[in-house]
Order: structure tokens, then C-alpha cells, then sequence
């Protein structure tokens, strides 16, 4: 029998959309128990995005696979419920404006009062503490902030926005490192403690290479440029390539032993010379290149590299990501019985957690009365609009 290395582990998850949920998704599908909180009128904003599939939308689905939801209204009474139920649990995880949580006496002081071998995520935009601390935003802002923004895109037009969420999801997988550590810590300990995690500051993880280096280079250097630097089309051995049908080959020929396997596999060993070249030259080069990709198929230059070492690959598109033999060998989208949930990338080897996540409060009854709540508490909590109870509904 196979344990999962988180099972055991009781997780109670105030996140909503995408960054906190992607993280607490991970510790589901690695064994942990994640307890859901939702407002009892709506829940995650996600459950009423499109698309959907029957009467549950797609996105939430997604994310929220294996996890139980518990309907709670923290304005009308449930800290209270709240505060009893944090001795149950190891981890709390939130990701509203800093000081939300506090005023609404579930902070982390509050908390640790009642459990203080606790530990507390609170993920934001920009941290807590800080000028902007309570501004609002999303992924595109946090992006910005953090230089990410401006260095996608060509040289001297302007930033191409990412196709996908960077701070979003970095953010939740540093609050998930977060977590884990001061987990580990408390093994030692016996304490927890509070981990303050900043979207903005995981989307600059993603900068870390050209903004360390920049930062060591000084007064020398020169500030980082769009379409310019090694890793982001400023060089003719790394980029993306259009070829005669429309598609495009994603070159990352990094290394000299790379790109001079490529130029060989293209007859045109003298190009080799230009693949560092930011200037004249290595625009010459990359010129060069474009002609010869768009001459032929995507297929064709397929065949050509078949057992080369050139790091060439075709950029999937649409659903070709899902046809992929790499990914069904390793089970991507179907390690999960009965259904074609995508697992997330640490659990290979391991049992998935549930396909289909929870409707909303679906578990709010079994959740308060294992913390020892009585049914006519709860009862009496549901006819208040406190919570969510599925036993209330169905006993009108």
C-alpha cells in the first residue's frame, strides 16, 4: 500500500480562484485533508465562471478536486466557529488583502491562541506589510511590478502579455514551500508560525537570473531590455521559429555543442559563429534562420532533427498537448480513475486524490460535527444563515 507523504495533514483553506487553490490541490493530491471555507451565498468566485460542465464550472473543477467544502459566513458569527474548529487543523491558509482576516477575528494572533502549533499562509499581491499592502490587483499588476511584464516581447515594441498566470501560480506554489518548511520547523519546535507570501515577489522568482546578474554587474551593466538578453530572443539560438505551414519550432540551442549540432543538421555550419551575437551579426543569423525554418514543414524539420541533440521542439497548440505519448506514459491527464482530471507534477507515482470536487457546503455537517459541534448546533447555525447545512435543507 502506497502513503501519500501528506496524509494525516489537516488543511483548512480560506483561498478562492487560482493561487491558493492550485497550492492546496497539490497537498490534496499528495494526501492531505483540505477543508474548503466558503461564503454559504456563492462560495469561490470560480463556481460561477465559465465554462461549464453540467451545472459545475470547469475552472473550479480543476482546481478543486479531493477537497471538502465547509459554508461559513465569517461576518454573521462564524469566527467564532472558526476559532474552535483551528484546534483541529495544522495549517491555515488565506489569501484575502492583509488585515481582512484580523478584522473578522480569525487572524493569525487569534488563532495561534487557540492552536499554536498553527502555522498560518496569508498570501496577497504585494505582502503584508509595505506602502500597497491592501492595494488591489491581479496577476497582470503583480506582473507588471515585478519587471516580468516588460521583458517578454519584441525588442523595441511593446510587452506581449504572458499567455498564462505567473504570480497566480507562483505565488501558490511559494506559499506551498512556505508551508512545507515551517511545517518542518515545527517538528523540531513544537511551534508554528506565520508565513507571509507576496504574488509579486514569486512572480520576480521567475526574474531571478537576469535581475540577480544585473544587480551584481552594477554601474557596467546595462538595464535588462526586452528582446534583447540571452533568454529572451535577444540571441538566434534560443527562440521561436515560424515554419512554411504555419506552425512553430521552440529553438533552445543554449549550449555551443547544441546549436552547432543544428546548423550541421541545417547544412549551415556557418552560421555557427552567431549564437550569442546581440548585435549586427547575430540579427544576420537569425534572419538566416527564419528563411530556412519558413521554407519547410514543421514535420519536415521534425524528421530532419530525429536523434540530434539540437533541442528543437514543435510548440503545441489548442488540444495537440493532450495527444502528446510523453505525457501519456506519465499519465498527465488520466491518473485519475474514471476521468481526465490533469494531475498536478508531483505525484507521478502516486494515488490522485477524488475526480469531482465539492458543491458547495456538501461537507459542512460531517466537517463541524467531527470537531465536535452537535447537530442541533449546527442546525440552529444554519436557520441563523451561518452556515451551510445540507441536513438543514434537507429537513425543511
Amino acid at each position: 500500500m502506497i502513503v501519500r507523504p501528506l496524509e494525516g495533514l489537516k488543511v483548512l483553506d480560506f483561498t478562492r480562484l487560482l493561487p491558493g487553490p492550485y497550492a492546496t490541490l497539490v497537498m490534496a493530491d499528495l494526501g492531505a485533508q483540505v477543508d474548503k471555507v466558503e461564503e454559504p451565498l456563492g462560495g469561490d468566485y470560480v463556481r460561477q465562471m465559465p465554462p461549464f460542465v453540467g451545472d459545475m464550472s470547469a475552472l473550479f473543477a480543476t482546481l478543486n478536486r479531493g477537497k471538502r467544502s465547509l459554508a461559513v459566513d465569517l461576518k454573521a458569527g462564524g469566527a467564532k466557529i472558526i476559532r474552535q474548529l483551528v484546534k483541529q487543523y495544522d495549517v491555515i491558509f488565506e489569501s484575502f488583502r492583509p488585515g481582512v482576516m484580523d478584522k473578522l477575528g480569525v487572524g493569525y494572533e487569534a488563532l495561534a491562541k487557540e492552536n499554536p502549533r498553527i502555522v498560518y499562509c496569508a498570501l496577497s499581491g504585494y505582502g503584508q506589510n509595505g506602502p500597497d499592502r491592501t492595494k488591489a490587483g491581479h496577476d497582470i499588476n503583480y506582473i507588471a511590478r515585478a519587471g516580468v511584464l516588460a521583458y517578454g516581447g519584441p525588442k523595441h515594441g511593446a510587452p506581449v502579455l504572458p499567455g498564462v498566470q505567473v504570480a497566480d501560480t507562483g505565488g501558490g506554489l511559494f506559499s506551498l514551500v512556505g508551508i512545507l518548511a515551517a511545517l518542518y520547523a515545527r517538528e523540531r519546535t513544537g511551534q508554528g508560525r506565520f508565513v507571509d507570501v507576496s504574488m509579486t515577489e514569486s512572480a520576480m522568482a521567475f526574474l531571478h537570473l537576469g535581475l540577480g546578474a544585473r544587480r551584481l554587474m552594477g554601474k557596467e551593466g546595462l538595464p535588462l531590455q526586452r528582446g534583447a538578453e540571452l533568454l529572451n530572443g535577444g540571441v538566434p539560438c534560443y527562440g521561436v521559429y515560424r515554419t512554411f505551414d504555419g506552425q512553430y519550432l521552440a529553438v533552445g540551442a543554449l549550449e555551443p555543442k547544441f546549436f552547432e549540432a543544428l546548423c550541421e543538421a541545417l547544412g549551415r555550419v556557418d552560421l555557427v559563429d552567431g549564437a550569442y551575437d546581440t548585435g549586427e551579426r547575430g540579427q544576420a543569423v537569425r534572419r538566416e534562420l527564419e528563411r530556412i525554418f519558413s521554407s519547410q514543414t514543421a514535420q519536415h524539420w521534425l524528421n530532419t532533427f530525429a536523434g540530434c541533440e539540437v533541442c528543437v521542439e514543435l510548440v503545441a497548440e489548442g488540444d495537440v498537448v493532450f495527444d502528446d505519448p510523453q505525457h501519456a506514459e506519465r499519465r498527465v491527464f488520466d491518473a485519475v480513475p474514471g476521468s481526465t482530471a490533469l494531475r498536478t507534477p508531483l505525484v507521478s507515482t502516486l494515488p490522485q486524490s477524488a475526480a469531482w470536487p465539492p458543491e458547495l457546503g456538501q461537507h459542512t455537517d460531517e466537517i463541524l460535527a467531527q470537531a465536535g459541534f452537535s447537530s442541533t448546533q449546527i442546525a440552529d447555525w444554519a436557520r441563523a444563515g451561518i452556515v451551510k447545512s445540507r441536513a438543514a435543507e434537507a429537513s425543511r
